[in-house]
Parts: structure tokens; C-alpha cells; sequence
């Protein structure tokens, strides 16, 4: 069985004044290189990319490649809103070694399949990286269809795609694209072990930033045949994920776990806001949150 490779949607630290954290960037990059995470998105969706300043989205670019150096592969967030503000983006981004550069579908108006065709065709023949599709219908309102898929696989310089909360589409679109023109990479948060046992194995997602430790553990269970080892730590994300998703405040909640377990800066940026001592003193009294910073036993 082919080994699983994870790529972690870092979170962005940020300071009182929402410029970057380099302190909170340089300790969650330490984190998932301890952990043994092989890869990173950052400026993903669980980075807010959309909601930093400018400034700010420049200083990231400029420490994440300081920070990722000879750990792995890094990919870089570039989507923006039309064709002209990403291709800005684009062009700030050549100016750094980046693996990939990844491009969540235009979020403002709704472009047709045949418009995506040229939007991602257009901006890879800017792209100095490798350009990866980034399919989020779940927040940008529209899915990629396969038959696009297709044809933005024949430009060169499109390599793959990260599709998420389409497994059985994931799937389908593995089993009928070549993989060594176009890689399929799986956002499943719920499904890690499954998807690897079926043998899906490169997965991003942004709970890996959470629990990378927990993460590499349920890749080593799969690998070793320890079905029963990968799926406690399968729930472990579970409950984590749910525990984040349900909250009226899910970002404050991921600032606030950051923040327990050593990682500083806020990464919800304005007007999301932190926990207030009720909140954060509820959230670290769950039994799955004392679990993830090693008070108690998983089980």
C-alpha cells in the first residue's frame, strides 16, 4: 500500500493589530515538521486568506517559504475574486520557490464551466509553479464539474486539484484521470482512514493543523494494519472537527486550541472573534480537547 501523504491547511497567526505573528508561524511550521507532516498549504482556507490585508498576505508568503525550507512541499493560496486579481497574485507569487501555487474558484460572481476552463488555463500559463484547482463548493457555491477536470488537465503546467466534501466524486475522479498528469487531492476530514484503506492517499485539510500528531498516527495505523489504532485517532479528529464546526465561534475556537497547545497569535481575523473566559473555559474542560493536549489518555 502506497503511504499516506499529508498536507496540512496551516492556520495564519496574526497580532493585535492583524500583521503576521512570525512567532505563531514559526512554531506551528516547527509542530507539523516534529509530527512528521511531509507537506503544507498555507494562505488555505483555514488561513483566512481572503480576509488578510495585504501586507499581511506578502509577509506570509516571504516567512512561510523561511520557515518550510527543507522540510517539504509548500503550496501557496493565490484565489481571489476575478481573473485579474489573481493573476496579481500569481505574479507576486513567482517571485518565491513555491511547489504549487492552489486557486480557490472565483467566490464573488458564479462563472460557467466553460469560463473556468479559461480562468485556470489563463492563470497557469502566468504561474511560474505547478498551478492546483481548488474546489470548495461548500463555501464558494459551485463545484467543479468532471468533464472540466478533463480539460484543464491537458495544459502542462496544471498539475492537480484539491476537491472537498466530494468523496464519492474524489473518487470517481481518480479512477479516471491519469495520475501522472493530474493529482487528486482529498479534503475528507471524516473519512481519513477509510479513504486510505481504499487507497486514496494524498489528503489535505486544515485539522491537521490542530492534531498533526493524531493525523501521522491514523496513516501509521492504516500502514501497519492496526485498523483499531486509526480509528481511535479517526475519532479523535472527529469529535475535534464537530467540536469546531457546531460552535457559534468555530475560528475562535481554533485560536483557542492553537493557543493550549504552545502555537501564539489569534487566527481569526476581525470582526470573527476569540472565545470569552466562559467559552474558553468550557472548551478546555471537554474531554476531547484534554485528550488533544495530553491530559488524559485518548480512548
Amino acid at each position: 500500500m502506497e503511504a499516506a501523504y499529508f498536507i496540512t491547511a496551516i492556520g495564519t497567526p496574526l497580532d493585535n493589530d492583524e500583521n503576521l505573528h512570525v512567532e505563531g508561524l514559526e512554531k506551528q511550521f516547527e509542530d507539523q515538521a516534529a509530527a512528521g507532516i511531509p507537506a503544507i498549504l498555507s494562505a488555505g482556507s483555514m488561513g483566512c486568506m481572503q480576509l488578510l490585508r495585504d501586507s499581511t498576505y506578502r509577509a506570509l508568503a516571504e516567512h512561510s517559504v523561511r520557515c518550510w525550507k527543507g522540510e517539504g512541499e509548500l503550496l501557496f493560496g493565490v484565489g481571489d475574486t476575478s481573473f485579474a486579481r489573481t493573476k496579481d497574485r500569481i505574479e507576486f507569487a513567482n517571485q518565491f520557490d513555491f511547489d504549487g501555487v492552489v486557486v480557490l474558484t472565483p467566490f464573488h460572481s458564479k462563472f460557467s464551466q466553460e469560463d473556468l476552463v479559461d480562468y485556470y488555463k489563463g492563470l497557469a500559463d502566468v504561474a511560474k509553479s505547478p498551478l492546483y484547482l481548488y474546489d470548495l463548493p461548500a463555501v464558494v457555491g459551485m463545484a467543479i464539474d468532471m468533464e472540466t477536470y478533463f480539460k484543464v488537465a491537458e495544459h502542462p503546467n496544471i498539475r492537480g486539484g484539491k476537491i472537498s466534501g466530494r468523496r464519492e466524486f474524489s473518487c470517481e475522479l481518480i479512477r479516471r484521470i491519469d495520475p501522472e498528469k493530474f493529482r487528486v487531492i482529498v479534503a475528507e476530514p471524516y473519512h481519513i482512514d477509510q479513504l486510505l484503506n481504499e487507497g486514496v492517499t494524498q489528503q489535505l485539510e486544515g485539522m491537521f493543523a490542530i492534531a498533526p500528531q493524531w493525523t501521522v498516527a491514523i496513516g501509521q495505523g492504516v500502514a501497519e494494519n492496526d485498523q483499531d489504532a486509526a480509528a481511535l485517532y479517526q475519532k479523535g479528529i472527529y469529535e475535534l472537527r464537530e467540536l469546531l464546526v457546531s460552535h457559534k465561534k468555530p475560528m475562535g475556537v481554533f485560536t483557542a486550541l492553537m493557543n493550549a497547545r504552545g502555537i501564539p497569535g489569534k487566527f481569526h481575523p476581525a470582526p470573527l472573534k476569540a472565545l470569552d473566559e466562559e467559552e474558553l473555559r468550557q472548551l478546555l474542560s471537554e474531554e476531547i480537547v484534554r485528550q488533544l493536549l495530553g491530559e488524559i489518555p485518548l480512548a
